[in-house]
């Protein structure tokens, strides 16, 4: 089967990428709303809002089986629909258990906005293209990353975050019936293997000592990225920066296109860097150098450049996606959509911890060490580098080791 035209794939999966972004980060913008409404501690806070990456989390080995089987264009549009009922219960829930739950859904359900694609992407595809194709599906994801700031803050001022949710689902079912009915099948006719045998792909993805090279700095420094950018950057610059909400959203507006910048560049230099032996794992390695560099200058506060500081802590950031191509260079194409879900499921499950463990230890410098919300969030942040740190020299000890591409055995 010939491969679809990009352009007409593109928009229906970043349609529905770009929606994942902005529940990811809506939360953070929204907080101070929902802290007044609720009267929720920090924790809980962080909790109810880590509840998308638990359920994202949970999501991705069932989800990547069933993107092996039944491909892209049969699963996402189910999920979306999901999605769109987390969003309706998420704007008609008046306590912390209803929200939680909404979150779950969203979070669910939005589970395979990258995935889908860029299983579509391994099937039709040549593999020299797919770092840039991927570089592609990652703009919309810059692109709703961008709208949950400044503009959702002033979207805020004609809606309340219920209404905001209740279009936000509305958008959601239309991107489920524009994938449903535009995306063509990945396959005529593909080979659907049974659950024991999908299973033995699973476990041979998380056997590869490979799969551990990468996937301890992937799940670190994306889930604390992840976990920052959707919820305590904001609290961060209000307690410890003294700025106000809307100079905080202008912050994250500019990290955002910042991010969406790295992106493009992403698509439409990738390919040609490799060419020129810039390859993906060295594009990798040095935007998670420049993502942790930039956390530890945020939290010591060493440099008072705090627009320039986070801007750079989002540009490091936009090499996440290319530890999938980075990875999956070392299985076999039909394992593709479970070893990306396989390194997802770390990633997010990282972002889980992350966010609700910032709010932990938040909680825990007030009670145990009579800090206020600035030095709980202080000690938070060194916690997060310390990790990230300790994940990128394991990352460099096995740079050499791991240089050869062997496709793991399905």
């Amino acid at each position: 089967m010939s491969a679809p035209n990009f352009l007409r794939l593109y928009v229906c999966f970043a349609s529905g990428y770009l929606l994942s972004y902005f529940y990811r980060n809506v939360n953070a913008v929204i907080s101070p709303e929902l802290s007044a409404d609720l009267g929720i501690s920090a924790s809980s806070l962080g909790l109810l809002t880590s509840a998308y990456f638990f359920a994202f989390a949970a999501m991705q080995l069932p989800a990547g089986m069933l993107l092996d089987r039944y491909g892209p264009r049969r699963v996402e549009p189910v999920l979306l629909c999901i999605s769109g009922c987390g969003a309706l219960s998420f704007a008609a829930s008046d306590g912390l258990p209803g929200l939680a739950l909404a979150r779950v859904l969203i979070g669910a359900g939005v589970a395979v906005c990258l995935m889908a694609p860029l299983k579509a992407i391994a099937m039709w595809y040549p593999s020299e293209r797919q770092a840039s194709l991927a570089g592609w599906m990652m703009v919309a994801a810059g692109i709703g990353s961008l709208l949950a700031t400044t503009p959702l803050a002033a979207a805020l001022s004609a809606l309340s975050w219920r209404g905001v949710f209740i279009v936000l689902a509305l958008v959601t079912f239309a991107a489920a019936v524009a994938i449903f009915l535009l995306v063509p099948d990945a396959t005529a006719r593909p080979r659907t293997p049974g659950l024991i045998e999908q299973w033995r792909g699973v476990a041979s993805v998380f056997r590869s000592p490979r799969f551990w090279w990468l996937a301890p700095l992937a799940a670190v420094s994306t889930g604390s990225f992840m976990g920052i950018q959707g919820l305590w950057s904001v609290p961060w610059l209000i307690e410890v920066e003294g700025y106000s909400r809307d100079v905080a959203a202008r912050h994250l507006m500019l990290m955002s296109i910042v991010i969406l910048g790295g992106y493009f560049a992403i698509a439409l230099f990738a390919t040609r860097l490799a060419e020129r032996g810039v390859t993906p794992r060295h594009l990798f390695a040095m935007g998670f150098a420049l993502n942790i560099a930039s956390l530890a200058l945020i939290s010591t506060r060493a440099l008072p450049f705090t627009y320039l500081l986070w801007a750079a802590y989002g540009l490091g950031s936009a090499v996440n996606v290319l530890g999938f191509t980075v990875l999956s260079e070392g299985f076999p194409r039909e394992l593709t959509a479970r070893v990306n879900t396989s390194l997802n499921l770390l990633m997010f499950s990282g972002s889980f911890l992350a966010q609700w463990g910032i709010g932990v230890v938040v909680d825990a410098a007030r009670a145990e060490l009579h800090s206020d919300t600035a030095g709980g969030l202080g000690l938070a942040f060194f916690i997060s580098l310390a990790i990230q740190l300790t994940a990128y020299a394991w990352f460099m000890w096995g740079w050499r080791r791991h240089a050869a591409l062997v496709p793991a055995a399905a």
